[in-house]
């Protein structure tokens, strides 16, 4: 069986979004929903909490070129939101790649074989479904057929698909930098996949990456101008 898939029953897949198992069928039948403007301040997103601590907080600094900022949701997701930590801190995220981005739909991140079907070496978490709703900006953990196979793959919700809601585990929402979530590179794999190069959570001070710095003209190590009129000999 492949593990961690985002898996939605044909059924589901029918009406709302294809879920990560390969289904043909279900791809065609999929229309994204218009498009949404901007996330909004968390204090103005229904449904959204501001949070209350600095452990409460991720942040995913990724190669598409900014900081991503999400509330954690431990009042809704205990056991998920600390599996997340667990992992954050250990650096399992750094260097993993979205392997799976659906236009109007998710992009699915945390499986460091990058090809859906990885996981961590921890046991894999019973579901706590709950009442967040699969919105835009909404985190939720990836899983197989099997309600408690969830491990370490996550997807990121683009455009509200509430189909899934109560079917997969939702333990965060971005609050800021969705333009870079928007900006992940689709495909199933991408050709040129957008990575997480850091995630870290906020209370452990954990400055973004630099950005490359060009090579200044001046550092450049060039031949000699030749003259005008060679010497005489």
């Amino acid at each position: 069986m492949v593990r961690h898939f985002l898996a939605v029953l044909l059924a589901t897949l029918a009406v709302a979004a294809p879920a990560a198992a390969q289904n043909k069928a279900g791809k065609a039948d999929f229309k994204p929903p218009p498009k949404l403007p901007a996330m909004a301040p968390a204090a103005v997103i229904p449904g959204t909490i501001a949070p209350t601590s600095d452990e409460d907080i991720l942040f995913l600094d990724l190669s598409s070129g900014g900081r991503v900022k999400i509330v954690l949701r431990p009042d809704a997701a205990p056991k998920h939101v600390e599996r997340i930590k667990t992992l954050v801190r250990q650096g399992f995220y750094d260097g993993t790649i979205f392997h799976r981005v659906i236009e109007g739909f998710m992009a699915q991140g945390g499986d460091p074989t990058g090809t859906g079907q990885g996981g961590s070496k921890l046991p894999d978490l019973e579901p706590e479904f709950n009442e967040l709703p699969h919105v835009r900006g909404a985190l939720s953990m990836a899983r197989a057929q099997a309600e408690n196979s969830a491990n370490s793959q996550f997807f990121i919700i683009f455009q509200p698909t509430l189909k899934l809601d109560r079917q997969y585990t939702i333990w965060g929402r971005v609050i800021d930098g969705m333009q870079w979530v928007d900006a992940i590179a689709r495909g199933e794999p991408p050709e040129n996949p957008t990575r997480i190069v850091k995630a870290s959570i906020a209370a452990d001070k954990v400055p973004p990456p630099a950005p490359a710095t060009p090579i200044p003209a001046t550092a450049l190590s060039l031949p000699p101008t030749p003259p005008t009129n060679p010497p005489p000999r």
